[in-house]
């Protein structure tokens, strides 16, 4: 094992010892970049804060020393993590007894559920303040769940603007602050300059290939990608896949595509990522957050998933909204084409991309939805790491408050 050890790390050194310690842990890349935003708006708001916890290479930017690797708790679908229990379960007493030797005056965790929420019941004996930053979607399945919610965390922040009506229903408070999606600058990217830098033509059809950010999910989708753009390269020639990755998986996915008929370019960087975008015709991503980023940068797209096959069959008794992509849900209809599991086949990926490239009214449909997108994603004030900051910078003064009054 790489990176950090046992021992408690320190803190960012860069603060002053008066201010709060905040122990902060995301558990995969899309919460890695939540919580490097939401770092730099704590100690833009409060200077002297001290960082300690669990994240990636953002994190760490903003001063964070990781407990231990980001990438150990990059797993998702239920016979992916049955092999790694025994080793998530070691790295959850770890973050139980760092947390404890540590005792921060406030506790956040970032998304990933499943480590997450069982972190916050192992410390609540211990009486620390904690906030959940991103609402489990239990809205969208094993909504039975939300029972086991209660006392788990004295604050959520949710990114969604219809969740803090469906946790109201079962008691439960949330509060919406937008998407950090919208400041993510995925549509601030420059085509011509990606263009230019990997020497890409012109007129060269440009196809964003995203096969996920966890271990679990490239190694399923990247070949059917590869034989997907067999079929496609002979239909649409001198089309340039573009495949944008965590540098956490970056490794797999380098392995993953050596034998692809079409060598694609491997983009790590985030604003790379974005002038990517910004030069794409078209883009075929699995589900998830990648959906809206797509979708801010404008970018036409078809969303595609394949999991262990008895997982999807446990997730359809249990999925209770209409649709998968998020960009689906938010505007209430088929905006996007979702080819999941069994549809994911290298040959109805091949047709669907094709009709993306070459139809112009589809694409046109689809960026007049984005807009709307865009417009029911922000928050009732500030960016959404500003108002995340906020939210905690006022439960970190009420739980003051209630300490000097005892």
């Amino acid at each position: 094992m790489t990176g950090p050890s046992s021992s408690p790390p320190p803190a960012a050194t860069d603060a002053s010892p008066s201010g709060p310690t905040i122990w902060i842990m995301a558990g995969e890349a899309s919460g890695d970049v939540l919580g490097s935003r939401l770092m730099a708006a704590l100690r833009a708001r409060c200077p002297g804060v001290r960082f300690a916890g669990i994240g990636g290479e953002r994190m760490q930017g903003q001063g964070l020393h990781s407990l231990f690797p980001l990438r150990d708790l990059a797993v998702m679908g239920l016979m992916e993590v049955l092999p790694r229990l025994r080793h998530l379960s070691r790295r959850l007493d770890q973050a139980v007894a760092d947390v404890t030797a540590r005792r921060p005056d406030l506790v956040i965790t970032i998304d990933s559920p499943g480590f997450t929420l069982r972190l916050l019941r192992r410390i609540a004996p211990l009486s620390i303040p904690r906030l959940h930053y991103v609402a489990p979607q239990v809205w969208a399945w094993r909504e039975h769940r939300v029972r086991e919610f209660p006392g788990l965390w004295e604050r959520m922040l949710c990114l969604l603007p219809f969740e803090p009506e469906f946790f109201a229903r079962h008691g439960l408070e949330a509060r919406f602050v937008g998407h950090p999606v919208l400041q993510s600058g995925a549509d601030a990217g420059s085509g011509e300059a990606f263009r230019a830098r990997y020497g890409i033509a012109a007129d060269a059809p440009v196809l964003v290939l995203m096969p996920g950010s966890r271990r679990s999910e490239a190694p399923r989708l990247l070949p059917v990608l590869g034989r997907m753009l067999a079929l496609l390269r002979r239909r649409v020639p001198g089309i340039v896949p573009v495949v944008p990755v965590s540098p956490v998986i970056a490794g797999i996915v380098h392995a993953g595509v050596a034998k692809w008929p079409v060598r694609p370019i491997i983009v790590t960087d985030v604003d790379d990522k974005h002038d990517a975008f910004a030069a794409a015709d078209a883009a075929l991503t699995k589900s998830g957050t990648s959906t809206l980023e797509l979708a801010m940068a404008g970018v036409p797209m078809a969303v595609t998933y394949r999991v262990n096959p008895l997982t999807a069959a446990m997730a359809r008794r249990l999925i209770r909204v209409p649709y998968v992509a998020m960009v689906n849900l938010l505007c209430g209809h088929r905006l996007v084409p979702e080819l999941l599991q069994e549809r994911c086949t290298p040959e109805l990926l091949a047709a669907t991309v094709e009709r993306l490239l070459r139809d112009p009214a589809s694409r046109a449909l689809q960026r007049a939805g984005f807009g709307h997108i865009r417009t029911i994603l922000r928050g009732p004030g500030g960016d959404p790491a500003g108002a995340a900051a906020d939210e905690i910078m006022d439960l970190l003064g009420v739980v003051t408050v209630r300490a000097r009054s005892v």
